[in-house]
């Protein structure tokens, strides 16, 4: 019977890992110059989406609630990505809803649409601690629908609303609602002006403060 001992100097076969230690997550779909997704694409695409969404659907609320159901196991995903494509010495999850809201605004919206949340503010309202909103000026998602005109309080930016949520519980922040909504000051400068309601759950609030006394 042969030994089937291998070869000297023959390396046996499995998983190698390029020499500069990045693999193939840390690479973008598009490997054009520019690394971006063509925006015809993407309006195509997102179109069938809420085209798909739309049917049999009782109210513009129902539609919007599939939206978000559609980026909310995007969202599950899109943190442990852009965590994975940070430095290893950076690669620290966000532990305060401010870190975490900052990255939303910054590295996450950066990742999707090319750049970051146009602001990031708190409630006003002292009665309201756990409420947060992520302001859009224009947001790429709602810029080639055509709304009906009977559905003109359709925003389908609440498909980004659902990526929203769904950062949020990957980290066990729970952001309850996350929903979209049109409106507040700069509404005519910006029509399609949208704010990103972010409420947080109690108990995160509660850990916040344990945190900030440690």
């Amino acid at each position: 019977m042969s030994n089937l001992t291998p070869a000297k100097g023959k390396e046996q076969p499995g998983l190698r890992y390029p020499s500069n230690g990045k693999t193939i997550y840390h690479r973008p779909l598009n490997r054009a110059k520019t690394s971006e997704l063509s925006q015809a694409s993407f309006a195509y695409l997102f179109s069938e989406m809420v085209g798909y969404a739309s049917k049999r659907i009782e109210s513009i609320q129902d539609l919007e609630k599939r939206l978000n159901t559609q980026g909310h196991p995007i969202g599950l995903k899109l943190l442990d990505l852009l965590l994975h494509r940070e430095p290893a010495r950076t690669q620290t999850r966000p532990l305060t809803i401010i870190t975490l809201l900052h990255l939303i605004k910054q590295q996450l919206w950066t990742h999707l649409f090319g750049r970051a949340a146009d602001g990031l503010e708190k409630s006003s309202d002292p009665s309201r601690p756990d409420e947060y909103m992520i302001i859009d000026n224009e947001p790429l998602v709602n810029r080639y629908i055509s709304v009906p005109r009977d559905m003109s309080q359709l925003n389908c930016a609440a498909f980004v609303a659902g990526i929203i949520e769904g950062v949020g519980k990957q980290q066990a922040t729970p952001a309850a609602d996350g929903g979209g909504e049109d409106g507040g000051e700069g509404k005519e400068m910006w029509p399609g002006r949208t704010v990103f309601l972010v409420k947080f759950a109690p108990e995160v609030l509660e850990r916040e403060s344990f945190l900030g006394k440690g």
